[in-house]
């Protein structure tokens, strides 16, 4: 049947009306597959900072400001420093709390749990090691602090160590350790931390188990996650020489500055930047 001329005009504009809805629709639908792509791939990682021994979170307050200032998402979960295994199971239940790609940054003894914890998970896109142990299979924080000439703490325990027991564990030799007042000084800071500052945080520091000194490191993480390094040269904890050989063994990403063990405190722009540098490149 032959459609009037009015019909017909109804009808062809019916039809460019639908196209060009349709249109819109798809227009619409593939600004937002567009928009979505764009977001995942500008979403930043959540930072996790790791303390060291002795220390806590506040260790890494100025770091923590910096990042926080440039967008990113931080969190610093307690470190129980109980030893090497108990400690990486720990952190592991933490991070299979966080949602998206996490860059895990340990300083000192932090490094031997973030490099046991990050095995097997897909999440962490980045390993950050801040005048930390980098330990492969068997390595434990006595073996690689005694490696290389120039740690304070490759001594006689007792001239470094305070010593209590630890009720809370049935091995009656995991006692905790205290570094002495007398050394923790030459052990972590230098002339840019007043002394006064010192004395606040050895008077403060948390006892480490002393298993987390002789527990050996497991399959170390780093072989499949990339790496980066920041070394202090005036490191008197980990000797700078060693750290060196750990950030090589590793193929990490490294940078050395003029900064004690404590660098993050005493040059936290420094660190920040290559946390965002490690941010950025597995981004």
């Amino acid at each position: 049947m032959k459609l009037s001329f009015r019909r017909r005009l109804v009808y062809v504009g019916a039809t460019i009306g639908a196209l060009v809805v349709t249109g819109a629709g798809i227009g619409t639908a593939q600004a937002a597959t567009n928009h979505a792509v764009q977001s995942r791939s500008t979403v930043k990682p959540t930072v996790v900072l790791v303390h060291g021994a002795w220390a806590d979170g506040s260790s890494w307050d100025k770091v923590t400001a910096k990042l926080q200032h440039d967008g990113y998402r931080v969190v610093t979960p307690p470190n129980l420093l109980s030893g090497v295994e108990k400690d990486a199971k720990n952190l592991r239940a933490y991070l299979d709390t966080i949602n998206g790609p996490i860059v895990l940054v340990g300083h000192s003894y932090g490094g031997m749990v973030i490099t046991n914890a990050a095995l097997g998970d897909e999440q962490v896109k980045a390993l950050v090691y801040v005048d930390a142990y980098i330990p492969d299979q068997h390595d434990s924080v006595y073996g690689l602090t005694s490696a290389l000439p120039g740690s304070v703490f490759a001594a006689e325990s007792s001239t470094v160590f305070d010593v209590v027991a630890n009720p809370n564990d049935e091995d009656p030799h995991n006692v905790n350790l205290y570094v002495k007042p007398s050394v923790y000084g030459k052990a972590f800071a230098d002339k840019s931390i007043p002394a006064r500052d010192v004395a606040v945080l050895a008077a403060r520091q948390r006892p480490l188990a002393y298993n987390a000194l002789t527990e050996e490191a497991t399959e170390p993480a780093w072989r499949t996650i990339p790496s980066w390094s920041v070394i202090g040269k005036q490191d008197a904890v980990i000797p700078a020489a060693q750290q060196v050989v750990m950030s090589k063994r590793a193929k990490a990403h490294t940078i050395e500055i003029n900064a004690p063990h404590l660098s993050m405190v005493t040059d936290a722009g420094a660190v920040t930047n290559q946390i965002e540098a490690a941010a950025k490149a597995t981004s």
